[in-house]
Formats: structure tokens, C-alpha cells, sequence
């Protein structure tokens, strides 16, 4: 591709057409006739390596000042210019699709998922973009990140719509919207489903984390914000675009009313303009209620009837990892959740709680080099309501196991429940088996869909929750 053709819709800079061989923002992969853009990271500016794309005889090289090298355009933001690289370089695949956003802290999994089947169950082939894996139609794709880097993200879009993809559905992430990842991806709709304690090691703030979500709303045609939460209806008031809200407790543009939640199935009505459909569905849960209120509300902006929703909701069986139940041949129930902030727990806890015959047993532990703060707080929502606690160990990382449990337990000096410390998580879910009663129900918290488990120096183990629980069922 020529550096002309490439540039011409993003720089009324002046300079010297010549042939582009790749382009990056990695000073790793500079090379002859690369456009390397200088971003500036958390701890690496890209910027101290401009000299050495020059030496390496780049195409350009994109800056935010006068770094003194020969080839350099200057603008005013890197991050946000590569982002528009990245989409010319793969001839804007995000102009060749629609897109649906979803955004909050937690319900995004799920209600990506759920979208994409109603989706696809209507004649639509969707790419699917989030937490677990990707997806290109029936095909799945290993992800590393919830929103792919800038040129991973175009590089995935371009490959859906040569599959013959017309819509993407996708988790849109804080980092994802702050670090300009998706370029100038313009959404259909986008729905906001909460936002709790998470991630302020790199937000420091609530204020900043609902900024950052609050950015897609600016990229968006139509908005569908959770007014069951404080900042879904903040949301709802300063937001400009065309907007809707859900609820789960009061009339909304779309609300669920009447609901009854069992043990294996949950039904409700779904109301929308003076009429309500009755919904049945095999997820379990109040949160799952919430969910599938929001993605009907999204398939419905995006004209598929709600007469042709409602029988794709029937026949779909969840999320891995998502409230997903374990089968043991016992007489006791073992459920897998991702929960891993305060109010992820107290969602599935709450839940749970609701059709639990016997004792509510949750084991849980906290990710290590992440937000600390929220340790002792999704210990107290654990100790709300469950009856049993087993305090353990999720990915540690650079940690140390025990110094996490230790902040863990500074949320439950006063908890009057049982409390049982086994930092080996294996062992743990061993040893919960083992207390295991009639018709008790068994939270395993934190690992979800994760198959692994992340110690120190980036070292992955296997570690697969459904095989652990298998395994400690043969020991009883």
C-alpha cells in the first residue's frame, strides 16, 4: 500500500509518498518501510524509539512533537491516530457492519452471548468480541483481552466480514474505550448494565471508570441504560443520543415484571410499548433476569420481532462459566461463576439464595496485583449471604496467597458465619466437597470460564474448575 493512500483521509500533512511494508506501534517490530506511531504507555513511550525507526528507514513516523528525525508527521493524539491507522490499513471493515456495544462491569458476557444466539437464531451471521474467546460465526477464536489491541481489533473485524459477517456483537471494555482501541467504530446500539468496584488500580477513581465507560455513548445511535443503577440513570441524564432504559423494579421503556426463579428455569414478562410477552428461560437467576431483559431490548433497536426472540430465549442454555452448574450425580449442587467483584458476588449469592433447601457455601478468593481495595469488600458480600465460607486463592500473580487472604479477612472480623482458610484452591474445592450436605448449594467464585490459573512470572497452569470438582468427587 502506498504511504498516500494510507494517510490521505487522516493528515493534510505534507510529505513523501513512498511504499508502506507494515505499520505498528510496537517499537519491537519497527522495520524498513514501516509507519511506526510513538504511543506513549504506562511504562514504555514509544516516542524514545523514534530515532531508531529512522535508522531502520521507516515510511513515517507519527508523533505528538518534534522529535528531530526525518519522515515524522506530527499530531495532536498517537493513541487515537493509530487507532484510525489500524481501520484504513484493513480499508475500514467497521464501516462494512453494524455493531452492538455492551458496556458495565458486570452482565457483559452474558448479554453479548445472548445477543449474538437471538442474533443468529434470526438468519444473521455475527462476530462475537469479548472476555472468553471470539468468535467468527460457529468458529471460535482465542482472545487475550476483552477489547483487542487497536490492530488485533481490525485485523479480527476484517476477518468477519470476509467470513460474511454482518453484524458484531461486543464487549466494549474501560481500557478498550480509554486506550482507543476500536478506532472509529460507530455503534448501532450499546447498552450500559452497571458499574461496581473494579479496576480502579488503573482508573484510580469511580469518577474516571464511569468516564471511560461513558465514552461509548458517545459513538453510539441508540442507548439502553440500566435504571436500576445509580450510574445507568446518571448515564441516562447526561447522554445526548437517542436512549431507553430497562428495569427489573419499576416501568421503563423495557421492564421484566413477574418473575419466578427456580432452581433450573425462570420465567418472567418482558413489557415494552403497553405490551407483555411471557419469557421462559434455562438460565437461573435474578442478574440472568436483568440480562435477557437488556439483550431483547437491543435485538428488538435492531428489528428483530420480539415474536421471533422469544423462542430462540427458550432454547438457549447459557454462558460457561456464567451460573453454570456442575453436574456431580449428588444430592448436593455445585454452581461455577466468574463473581469477582463485590457486587458480582452479592448478584449470584442473592440469587442463589432465593431457591437454596440447605446451606449456601461459597468459596472465593481475589486476583493478585489488582484493585486491593475491593478484597475485603467481596468478602462481606460473600458473608451476606452465604452461610459457609471457604476463603482461597484465584490467579495471585506477583502476590503472595497468603497476603491477599490477608486482606480478604479484614472484611470479616465480625462475620459471625463458618469460616474455613485453605489457600491452595484445589484443596479448597476438595475440602468444600467434602462438607458438602443434602440439598446444599456450592458457589465456586472467581474462575468462571477460566481453564487456568495465573501464578508468579506469568506462569499459566492448567486448572479447570469442572475437572477439579470431578476429581474431588471421586475422593469422597
Amino acid at each position: 500500500m502506498k504511504l498516500y493512500d494510507l494517510m490521505k483521509s487522516l493528515t493534510q500533512v505534507d510529505f513523501e509518498d513512498c511504499e508502506v511494508s507494515c505499520i505498528t506501534d510496537d517499537s519491537r517490530n519497527i522495520k524498513e518501510g514501516c509507519v511506526f506511531v510513538c504511543v506513549k504507555g504506562a511504562s514504555f513511550d514509544g516516542h524514545s524509539a523514534a530515532a531508531k525507526a529512522s535508522e531502520a528507514k521507516a515510511a513515517a513516523i507519527i508523533t505528538q512533537r518534534d522529535m528531530g528525525v526525518e519522515r515524522q508527521i506530527i499530531v495532536e493524539d498517537t493513541r487515537k491516530f493509530y487507532g484510525m491507522l489500524c481501520a484504513a490499513w484493513f480499508s475500514h471493515p467497521e464501516k462494512k457492519m453494524k455493531f452492538v456495544g455492551v458496556t458495565g462491569t458486570n452482565g457483559k458476557t452474558t448479554m453479548t452471548n445472548v445477543i449474538k444466539y437471538i442474533l443468529t437464531q434470526n438468519g444473521h451471521k455475527v462476530g462475537l468480541i469479548g472476555t472468553i474467546r471470539n468468535e467468527i460465526g460457529d468458529d471460535v477464536i482465542h482472545t487475550d483481552n476483552t477489547t483487542p489491541m487497536a490492530f488485533d481489533y481490525m485485523q479480527l473485524l476484517d476477518r468477519m466480514y470476509k467470513a460474511g459477517c454482518d453484524t458484531v456483537v461486543m464487549e466494549v471494555s474501560s481500557f478498550g474505550l480509554v486506550q482507543q482501541r476500536i478506532g472509529p467504530t460507530h455503534f448501532d446500539v450499546a447498552v450500559f448494565t452497571n458499574l461496581t468496584q473494579d479496576h480502579l488500580d488503573y482508573h484510580k477513581t469511580m469518577e474516571n471508570y464511569y468516564q471511560a465507560k461513558k465514552m461509548l455513548f458517545d459513538i453510539t445511535d441508540k442507548a439502553i441504560c440500566n435504571l436500576d443503577d445509580e450510574y445507568g440513570k446518571r448515564l441516562y441524564s447526561e447522554i445526548t443520543c437517542e436512549k431507553y432504559g430497562f428495569s427489573c423494579n419499576k416501568k421503563a421503556d423495557f421492564y421484566a415484571d413477574v418473575m419466578k426463579l427456580r432452581a433450573s428455569q425462570t420465567t418472567f414478562w418482558f413489557c415494552a410499548d403497553n405490551k407483555c410477552h411471557n419469557i421462559s428461560m434455562n438460565m437461573i437467576g435474578m442478574f440472568n433476569v436483568e440480562n435477557v431483559t437488556a439483550a431483547i431490548a437491543a435485538c428488538t433497536l435492531m428489528d428483530i420481532p420480539i415474536e421471533n426472540i422469544i423462542p430462540a430465549i427458550a432454547k438457549y442454555n447459557g454462558v460457561k462459566g456464567r451460573c453454570e452448574i456442575i453436574p456431580t450425580g449428588r444430592d448436593f449442587t455445585v454452581i461455577c461463576d466468574y463473581a469477582h467483584t463485590p457486587d458480582a458476588i452479592e448478584n449470584i449469592l442473592s440469587s442463589v439464595k432465593e431457591y437454596c433447601e440447605g446451606r449456601l457455601i461459597c468459596l472465593f478468593g481475589c486476583g493478585g496485583n489488582r484493585d486491593s481495595a475491593k478484597r475485603p469488600l467481596m468478602a462481606q458480600a460473600a458473608a451476606k449471604f452465604a452461610d459457609v465460607l471457604m476463603v482461597t486463592s484465584d490467579n495471585p500473580r506477583n502476590e503472595e496467597p497468603d497476603d491477599i487472604i490477608r486482606d480478604i479477612m479484614q472484611g470479616l472480623t465480625d462475620c459471625k458465619k463458618k469460616i474455613f482458610v485453605e489457600p491452595d484452591r484445589r484443596q479448597a474445592i476438595y475440602d468444600t466437597l467434602k462438607m458438602a450436605q443434602p440439598s446444599d448449594i456450592i458457589v465456586l467464585a472467581g474462575k468462571g470460564h477460566e481453564d487456568y490459573q495465573i501464578l508468579k512470572n506469568n506462569v499459566h497452569i492448567h486448572f479447570d474448575e469442572r475437572e477439579v470438582v470431578s476429581d474431588g468427587l471421586k475422593l469422597l
